[in-house]
């Protein structure tokens, strides 16, 4: 992947600019190229040419000024038809940290799996990319995994401390979904939805060959394998406001899971997934 910096070479004969407003002073200088993250943030897209710039510069911002080590974020586009991969290109000529990265197919799962695969990031994280959790809550969500006290972070919005804006059909949904989990698949997590989630390198290394799906079940089968072979899963209380414009076909979404669900209680019954060892 190459990093471009703007250039920013003045005109002969013309007044000097006026001074910038003052804004805060980063944490770290920008990343240069061969310079390897520490955190790689992808944002898998499709079809999110309203949305994508505004909200990659805002992502952008925060972490160049709170986040205090190397990071890159990674736009995803699969298979998008729109105007999403010309804006996705202009950004990582633009902006030192993004990059972008272009599938043929669609589905999340897939662009995560490629995006992470092909990341040497010791952290790996993803967000939706219409940023309805609020980005203070991504340095906590990573900072276990930085530090090694945990192997994968999720944000959950149905425990303590959360504060979610969202309508009464989307609440119902998604804790009939949790609560079916539990059920049927006896987890431990909270919140298997939430699109903001992170990884270190090498549980991402051992456990992405195990997982089939490769659409939106795709996060709920990585946790699932992830509990089942004893590794640590941390839960950070996140706020988040729904999106209303959102495209996710809820019924289809709904659907794909419960077949998902079924598969792996049929999988684990036959056998019992390798525990990763640290």
């Amino acid at each position: 992947m190459t990093y471009i910096r703007p250039s920013r070479t003045s005109r002969p004969g013309r007044p000097p600019a006026p001074a910038p407003a003052p804004r805060r002073t980063p944490l770290r200088t920008p990343v240069t190229a061969g310079e390897e993250p520490v955190l790689d943030v992808v944002v898998p897209v499709f079809n999110e040419e309203k949305d994508l710039e505004p909200n990659v510069r805002r992502l952008h911002a925060h972490l160049r000024d709170t986040f205090p080590y190397p990071f890159r974020i990674t736009i995803a586009d699969n298979a998008s038809t729109d105007r999403t991969p010309a804006i996705a290109a202009r950004l990582a000529g633009e902006l030192p940290e993004v990059a972008s990265l272009r599938l043929p197919q669609k589905g999340r799962g897939r662009a995560l799996r490629a995006a992470w695969s092909g990341s040497r990031a010791p952290v790996l994280a993803y967000l939706d990319v219409d940023l309805s959790t609020g980005l203070t809550a991504l340095l906590p969500l990573v900072a276990p995994l930085i530090s090694g006290h945990s192997d994968l972070a999720i944000g959950t919005r149905l425990a303590p401390g959360a504060r979610v804006v969202r309508g009464a059909k989307r609440e119902v949904i998604s804790r009939c979904y949790n609560a079916l989990l539990r059920c049927t698949l006896a987890v431990g997590f909270s919140d298997a939805q939430c699109g903001f989630k992170a990884v270190r390198r090498e549980t991402a290394e051992r456990l992405l060959p195990l997982v089939r799906d490769g659409e939106w079940f795709f996060d709920t089968e990585l946790l699932v394998l992830a509990e089942r072979a004893g590794l640590r899963i941390h839960e950070v209380p996140v706020d988040w406001v729904d999106d209303p414009d959102s495209s996710v076909d809820i019924l289809a979404t709904a659907l794909a899971d419960l077949r998902g669900i079924v598969r792996m209680r049929r999988t684990l019954a036959r056998r019992r997934p390798r525990p990763v060892v640290r």
